[in-house]
Formats: structure tokens, C-alpha cells, sequence
């Protein structure tokens, strides 16, 4: 299966639905390149940003994941990068 490289960047809105942000995350932490969090106090929000190496089906069964939660949104950049793994 084709692999790809991409950037997932997230926005929470609603704290309350953290916990399971972090747990789909780490379900997924297999295909997580890195991971970076910036708190936006001004606006009360958090930014999260992830470089993701997955095939291109389970980027978007996370990317539909996340943003089925309530209070949080997701657009994800799809590289030309491929690799077979």
C-alpha cells in the first residue's frame, strides 16, 4: 500500500472534547511523524498541527474522525511524496 506524507492541522474550540481528541491520536501514533500544540489563550482556542507518513485511506479515516467531534475542525495537505511500505 501507498504511503503519503501530510499535514493534518486541527483546531479545538471545546475542551471538553480533548480526551478524545488525544485518544484517537494515540490510536494513530503509528502513523505520526511529529506532533506540535500551540494554546491560543486570546482567541481560547488550541492549534495542534501533525506530519503524518499513512497510507492515504487511513489519513482520511482520522482526518473524518476528528472532525466528526463536536467543537473541533480539520483540513489536511496531501504531499506528492510516495512510498510503498
Amino acid at each position: 500500500m501507498e504511503n503519503r506524507v501530510a499535514v493534518m492541522g486541527i483546531i479545538v474550540e471545546k475542551k471538553d472534547t480533548v480526551d478524545r481528541l488525544n485518544s484517537l491520536l494515540h490510536e494513530y501514533g503509528d502513523y505520526i511523524i511529529g506532533r506540535m500544540g500551540l494554546p491560543y489563550p486570546a482567541r481560547d482556542i488550541n492549534i495542534i498541527s501533525l506530519a503524518l507518513d499513512a497510507p492515504q485511506d487511513v489519513i482520511s479515516a482520522l482526518a473524518g474522525k476528528v472532525g466528526s467531534l463536536d467543537g473541533i475542525s480539520v483540513k489536511t495537505a496531501l504531499s506528492a511524496v510516495k512510498a510503498n511500505d
